[in-house]
């Protein structure tokens, strides 16, 4: 099984390609990717899994423009997305990812965090319109 220290080795590869890391609390760190993007993914080490996750935006508050939202993100979990899937939490939605420790290597770890933010660059524009519908 993957340890915590190996998960930081993995975060300390993808410095390589301009992204940087805290680590927040034990087992738990925030990553800026670099670059044009804006936004951070945060890495639970959370054993049997590691988790990443970003928070995409806060929900809009009209009820109609929630409903779209939702269909729309349903849509891109089934068509877009291969592992992680967009959800809500609280008022926020997320894009979450769960890696299974058991055998995962940095080369998996890459492709799903690279496939995460990959999917937020492609689809930001159009979620912002619904941010803006708030």
């Amino acid at each position: 099984m993957v340890t915590k220290e190996e998960i930081e080795g993995f975060l300390d590869r993808l410095s390589v390609d301009g992204a940087s890391h805290s680590e927040i609390e034990p087992g738990l760190w925030v990553v800026k990717p670099g670059g044009a993007q804006d936004f951070d993914v945060v890495v639970h080490y959370s054993p049997p899994v590691v988790l990443l996750r970003v928070k995409v935006m806060t929900l809009p508050r009209q009820n109609g423009t929630v409903a779209t939202l939702t269909r729309r993100l349903l849509e891109l979990n089934a068509s877009d997305l291969l592992h992680g899937s967009y959800g809500i939490q609280d008022d926020s939605v997320v894009l979450t990812e769960a890696l299974e420790l058991e055998h995962l290597d940095y080369d998996e770890f890459l492709a799903s965090y690279e496939s995460m933010t990959l999917a937020l660059a492609s689809h930001m524009r159009e979620l912002g319109s619904f941010r803006e519908a708030h």
